[in-house]
């Protein structure tokens, strides 16, 4: 199986938390689980939509309390990204999750960013950092989280919009994410996954975003499809996840292809892989075994990634060089194979 250089561009730190550094960080902090046994962790993690998957992993997230806690979840996420094939990985974090938590921002920012400093030269993986806004906690929240952060406004590059997406449409956040522009950061927002068309639309003129992070039920809206395809806006899709949180009844319906046939910039993410299913070269093969992908597809998706990618130009174009020569190489060793075989 060929491993694809990618970028990575909807990803959860926090989601990262395998269930093994679940428990080590829980003895080191003398937090609870309700059991101490990896395996019978993840058995628990069958979930039946999205908020049943987000009662967990918030549960989850309260043994998260030192800066070495999110240096060590920060630098095991870049390690296997890095196997992966992740040449450049734009990481969401969710600081609201851990404030609440009784967590010093500074904890975080000083974990991850040691992580990602220090990661980014043991693995070589470009890694940026995209702060979230809980949209079930409110634009008041996301506002006083983005003041409070600014600080430390050389961690991270954007800001973004997770967490429970029906009932929270992005127009809420108008405000915020006007001052978020105003400071020069980038700005993406999680929508059409549980939510319909409208919610896209509203991310897109209400918030100006760059990337709608997920974005599968745009194809309800044909008009919707043509703004996305003309624009180049990108779409960060998470194929396991979807299947998880039940976005799409089986990994074989996936509207993916149906994207790719559109035009539309789509890319491959694993959004929260430890509780998903896999990373994202496990998304890839999946998709490929299930949906039929050839490696042309798959490069034009890896393509799309690097393109999408917040990165600079001239580092964009090397990846995408990159992508091309392992295309070229595939095909070549399928071609060698099948005259072999004759």
């Amino acid at each position: 199986m060929t491993t694809w250089p990618v970028a990575e561009l909807h990803v959860h730190i926090e989601g990262t938390l395998e269930a093994e550094l679940l428990v080590q960080l829980a003895r080191r902090n003398d937090v609870t689980l309700p059991t101490t046994d990896p395996t019978e962790l993840r058995r628990r993690y069958a979930f039946t939509d999205l908020q049943s998957f987000l009662d967990i992993y918030y549960a989850n997230l309260t043994v998260l309390r030192t800066a070495q806690d999110f240096y060590d979840l920060g630098l095991g996420y870049l390690e296997r990204a890095a196997a992966g094939g992740v040449r450049r990985a734009e990481i969401f974090f969710d600081p609201q999750v851990h404030i609440n938590n009784g967590v010093p921002l500074d904890a975080v920012f000083d974990g991850l960013g040691g992580a990602l400093r220090d990661g980014s030269s043991s693995t070589g993986v470009s890694a940026e950092l995209i702060m979230c806004f809980m949209r079930d906690l409110g634009p008041e929240a996301a506002r006083e989280t983005l003041l409070a952060a600014l600080p430390f406004r050389e961690h991270f590059i954007g800001v973004g919009l997770d967490s429970a997406e029906v009932g929270h449409p992005a127009g809420l956040f108008r405000d915020v994410y006007q001052m978020a522009a105003a400071e020069g950061l980038h700005r993406v927002a999680h929508a059409g996954e549980e939510g319909g068309p409208d919610y896209v639309w509203e991310a897109l003129d209400i918030l100006g975003v760059e990337r709608i992070d997920h974005g599968i039920r745009a194809l309800e809206d044909p008009h919707l499809m043509v703004r996305l395809r003309d624009q180049r806006i990108p779409l960060t899709v998470c194929p396991l996840s979807n299947v998880c949180l039940k976005a799409v009844g089986r990994l074989a319906d996936h509207p993916l292809p149906a994207m790719l046939d559109e035009g539309l910039l789509a890319t491959i993410n694993s959004d929260d892989p430890a509780y998903f299913g896999g990373y994202v070269d496990d998304n890839i093969a999946a998709v490929q075994r299930e949906l039929g992908l050839d490696d042309e597809l798959i490069a034009t998706i890896a393509t799309n990634s690097f393109r999408a990618s917040f990165a600079g130009p001239a580092q964009r174009s090397l990846w995408i060089d990159e992508v091309r020569s392992t295309l070229a190489a595939t095909q070549g060793a399928t071609a060698r194979a099948g005259s072999e075989r004759t």
